[in-house]
């Protein structure tokens, strides 16, 4: 096994524990094998990351898969405001998750929401996905076609419907196309949603309590 030598300790402090590099990216750099810079943290009483702390670094240095846009037009502004708005009514907020998820019947509000997506959050078209949620009577392909036209999103890039086959004939008319989950899967996002809810909500207890 090759040895560091030196000041080695003193780079690895550097590359490991300041700039938060990974053992193998921190190896890489100094031009030795990984069980290299293990032994010297071993001998030197450098603590190996936990693996929660080590995922929680690669989150945070992961490229977004989205492009947000400043919100400099009053439209922007307004459009910014409803679809945040749109996401803490109808949205799921949970981490467990880790996707931005909204659920809804109304083709108007899946539009807005699609807008918000894709004009202030500047979304992968590419990563957009459709979970639809169908009762047993409906045509699923029907359904599906109806919903690609409204969302503007190809039919590959809906997943295999959900099908309810407790079906009420006296509620028929209540989603005569179901409902649809636009999906988005990045956390970096849904965080970022979450935290627009948090303004908008502090922003409103300002104006109540003035």
């Amino acid at each position: 096994m090759a040895i560091l030598e030196g000041n080695s300790i003193e780079k690895i402090k550097k590359l490991y524990c300041e700039e938060k590099l990974s053992a193998q990216d921190t190896a890489n750099k100094l031009g030795v094998p990984i069980d290299a810079v293990f032994y010297c943290m071993r001998k030197n009483g450098i603590v190996r990351r936990k693996k929660q702390e080590s995922n929680a670094i690669r989150f945070e240095r992961a490229t977004p898969s989205f492009s947000v846009v400043e919100a400099t037009t009053e439209k922007l502004r307004l459009l910014k405001a409803i679809g945040t708005m749109l996401y803490w009514g109808e949205g799921c907020k949970s981490d467990k998750m880790a996707i931005v998820d909204f659920a809804n019947s109304d083709k108007d509000m899946i539009v807005l929401f699609l807008e918000f997506l894709r004009i202030v959050c500047g979304v992968d078209e590419k990563k957009l996905r459709v979970f639809p949620y169908f009762y047993a009577n409906q045509d699923s392909k029907k359904n599906i076609a109806y919903w690609s036209k409204i969302t503007g999103i190809k039919k590959s890039q809906f997943t295999k419907p959900y099908i309810r086959q407790d079906f009420d004939e006296n509620k028929k008319d209540k989603m005569p196309y179901g409902l649809v989950h636009i999906r988005y899967g990045d956390k970096k996002l849904l965080n970022l949603i979450k935290d627009w809810i948090e303004e908008y909500k502090k922003l409103m207890g300002r104006y109540q309590s003035g």
